[in-house]
C-alpha cells in the first residue's frame, strides 16, 4: 500500500459563502512534489434524505438546479448546520422541503463527489415512519413533492430531469436494503 503524500503547504486562493479554493503542495513517497487545487466545503457536509412514505413509495422533490439551469427530480437535501447531528439535519430538511418529519432515521452511508479535488461529503439518510410536519425553509419557491414507486426506479433514472448522482445512488441503496429485508 502506498504511503499518503505529505502536505508541504496550503494556501487559500479564493473564498465564497459556501466554498474555499486551496492550493496544496504535496510530496509523494518517491520524492516528487506537485501542486494541486482543491475545493473545500463545510467540514460537517450535507445530508440527502430518502423519505419513504410507505414500503415502496419515496417522496422526491422537483426543484430548480442553477448549476445545470433546469428543474431536477431528486431527493431532499441540505447543509448540516453548526452543532447539528446528521439525523437532526435530515429530519429538519424533510420538514422544510416535503412537509414531513420521520420517527425513524437511519444513516446509511457517507459519499463524496469528485474526491480528487472536492472535500465535500454527503450523508445519505433513510427516513421512515413519516408524519406531517412543516418547517419554513430558505427555498425561493415552493418545492413540488413527487411520490415515486421504487419499483419504477429504472424509469426514473431514464428521465432527463433525474441526473443527480447522489440521489440515484441513495435510491438504489435504499431499494436494495428494503428488498433484502423482504
Amino acid at each position: 500500500m502506498n504511503r499518503k503524500p505529505v502536505i508541504t503547504d496550503t494556501e487559500t486562493i479564493a473564498r465564497t459563502r459556501l466554498f474555499r479554493v486551496e492550493r496544496v503542495g504535496l510530496r509523494f513517497a518517491n520524492g516528487r512534489e506537485v501542486s494541486y487545487e482543491r475545493l473545500r466545503s463545510s467540514p460537517a457536509g450535507a445530508v440527502m434524505v430518502v423519505p419513504m412514505l410507505d414500503d415502496t413509495t419515496v417522496l422526491l422533490i422537483r426543484e430548480y438546479a442553477a448549476g445545470v439551469e433546469r428543474y431536477e427530480l431528486a431527493l431532499p437535501k441540505g447543509r448540516i448546520e453548526d452543532g447539528e447531528s446528521i439525523v437532526a439535519a435530515a429530519n429538519r430538511e424533510i420538514m422544510e422541503e416535503i412537509g414531513y418529519g420521520a420517527r425513524r432515521l437511519t444513516h446509511l452511508k457517507s459519499v463524496t463527489l469528485a474526491p480528487g479535488y472536492f472535500s465535500h461529503a454527503t450523508h445519505l439518510v433513510l427516513a421512515q415512519d413519516l408524519y406531517p410536519e412543516r418547517l419554513e425553509g430558505d427555498e425561493p419557491e415552493t418545492i413540488e413533492v413527487v411520490p415515486w414507486s421504487l419499483d419504477r426506479l429504472t424509469e426514473l433514472c431514464a428521465r432527463e430531469e433525474c441526473t443527480e448522482a447522489r440521489s440515484i445512488a441513495g435510491l438504489f441503496l435504499v431499494r436494495d436494503q428494503l428488498v433484502g429485508r423482504g
